[in-house]
């Protein structure tokens, strides 16, 4: 799209682009909290949430947004990291989240430009055992054309017909002996944990108090019954009474557990979580350039691979999960199913002993049963808005988030009888207004590396790392990351922990598990120092994370059986 120099998106522009970074200090936001009254309160700092904050402050309504643990420290840092419209849900006769979903994923394309970034989709065809043999090719190509029709004409690129010599040019691994080719689509991808938190802090640069490490005890309510607020604990023992004409519940898949319901409240919705895990192994085994869809011998559900960086992640599986959401972890019976994916369709050789690192999560599926496949189940969102004027919205997906965000300030505003006009469709996220990926990625190097993290806000990660020539070295072994990024992720991306950095800020954890435990007291020491911790309390962190790795390491290897 031509942006003219007198249009409203290159006016937004300036504005967008700061000469100093935004900076949350927690003193301020906790002092926010508890002195003033806000319109609406947000609870729940995945991406529905943070883009629920988000939306109702460019309303211009007084906003807060609170997370019991890290922003994305759920779901919304566990996903397939995939912005898509998604063929299976053609397949379910659901065209119109199709459709919706693909017209979402180009405008996270415009507006979050510096993290999401196009993604092409490899299907192979085969003669046999494939995912698509020969004779339903043809099949699937109509459904290609559907999906292209629907919405996915926005990349500016229709699928693809591939010969067998240039499927192996995507992923040389593949198995060639019943190759015949293949067909190719594009969808995107986007890093969901540092999405998350760039919409945390462009609304709060919009004007919301946002602030995490803050656990919703309790819903409040006046003498009539209605929501007038929550009693949160802050991880530093403060209890704080926010004020609020409306709560927004958008804790996703633990609305299973909680749902901040008054005395005596039916319950609305019935969330059923979803299990969905990746692992990550080292690209050069894989050698793939794009997603690659393989076939599970004797499986309905088909695995993927997709590289980023220097790995590969492989996943996901599909069902119910009945256990602790606090406490979810890839077992050893799902890395055996992707590992019997890939050799059965590449010619390689993994084991566990491969595996960098994993993640588990739980989609918060709304069903009305348990019975049947989660797979099943479809991928749309609900919104209820109680007597008592509290909101909750569920379901959904990654995509549609800013939409499912849209609705649900929508139903907020009703509570308020407001009515104000959504401004998120063209709104750009801090890092992207300016960003031209094409200039800054070319050459590579330590530009295109933060670019890609940071946007147009690079250059206040790099000023950080020219300050101190420490802050230039790496912090974690055979990753791009350094020090100076751990100090600006507590200065100014509201990291607390250890965790926090390794998990989220980075993403160490996923693609380096053990390098990053081994990395975990310098980066608590640098964080630390940044926020004056006491090494009571920087060890307790380092310790933590160091045990978190082994406790995941020892449940994927089955050596802790469970």
């Amino acid at each position: 799209m031509l942006n003219l120099p007198w249009s409203s998106r290159e006016k937004n522009r300036s504005r967008m682009i700061r000469a100093e970074p935004l900076r949350l200090v927690r003193s301020e936001q906790h002092d926010r909290l508890a002195s003033e009254t806000f319109d609406i309160l947000v609870v729940g700092g995945g991406v529905t949430g943070a883009y629920c904050a988000f939306d109702a402050s460019l309303r211009g309504f007084r906003v807060a947004l609170v997370e019991k643990d890290d922003f994305a420290s759920g779901t919304s840092s566990k996903s397939s990291k995939m912005v898509h419209g998604g063929l299976r849900y053609i397949e379910q006769g659901n065209l119109g989240l199709v459709r919706r979903s693909l017209l979402e994923r180009q405008r996270l394309r415009r507006n979050a430009s510096h993290l999401v970034q196009r993604l092409p989709f490899l299907f192979p065809v085969l003669e046999r055992d494939g995912i698509f043999d020969a004779r339903l090719a043809g099949a699937f190509e109509s459904l290609l054309w559907t999906y292209d029709l629907a919405g996915g004409w926005r990349e500016g690129i229709l699928h693809q017909k591939l010969t067998s010599g240039e499927v192996l040019a995507h992923c040389p691994t593949f198995k060639d002996e019943y190759l015949r080719g293949g067909l190719m689509y594009f969808d995107a991808r986007v890093d969901d944990a540092r999405l998350t938190l760039a919409i945390a802090r462009t609304a709060a640069f919009h004007g919301a108090a946002v602030l995490n490490h803050a656990r919703v005890e309790e819903i409040t309510r006046a003498r009539s019954g209605a929501v007038n607020g929550a009693i949160v604990h802050t991880i530093d023992g403060r209890e704080i009474g926010v004020r609020a004409r409306t709560v927004i519940m958008a804790t996703g898949v633990w609305l299973r557990d909680w749902m901040g319901l008054g005395p005596n409240a039916d319950k609305p919705l019935n969330v059923r979580p979803a299990k969905g895990v990746h692992v990550a192994v080292p690209w050069i085994k894989i050698r793939n350039d794009c997603t690659v869809t393989i076939p599970v011998p004797g499986r309905s559900r088909r695995a993927t691979m997709t590289r980023w960086g220097n790995v590969t992640y492989l996943g996901t599986t599909d069902e119910d999960y009945q256990g602790d959401l606090d406490d979810v972890h890839c077992t050893r019976r799902e890395l055996d199913f992707l590992l019997e994916g890939v050799h059965s369709a590449l010619n390689v050789e993994l084991s566990p002993e491969d595996v960098l690192g994993s993640i588990a999560g739980c989609r918060p599926l709304v069903a009305t049963a348990s019975g049947g496949s989660t797979m099943d189940v479809k991928r749309d969102h609900s919104i209820h808005v109680g007597a008592d004027g509290l909101v909750t919205i569920v379901g959904g997906k990654l995509t549609t988030s800013r939409h499912m965000a849209e609705q649900t300030v929508d139903a907020a505003a009703r509570v308020l009888g407001e009515r104000r006009r959504c401004r998120t469709r063209n709104a750009s996220l801090l890092g992207s207004a300016g960003y031209d990926a094409q200039a800054i990625l070319a050459s590579g190097g330590w530009q295109a590396h933060l670019a890609e993290r940071f946007g147009t806000e690079a250059c206040f990660v790099s000023e950080i790392m020219h300050s101190r020539p420490e802050f230039l070295e790496p912090i974690v072994e055979g990753l791009p990351y350094t020090c100076g990024e751990v100090v600006y992720s507590a200065r100014h991306e509201m990291a607390l922990t250890v965790d926090d950095v390794l998990s989220r800020r980075m993403r160490a954890r996923l693609m380096a598990r053990d390098a990053s435990a081994r990395a975990a007291a310098r980066v608590g020491a640098l964080i630390g120092r940044e926020l004056g911790l006491p090494d009571s309390e920087v060890d307790r962190q380092v310790a933590d994370y160091v045990a978190a790795t082994r406790k995941e390491k020892s449940i994927l290897t089955g050596a802790d059986s469970r």
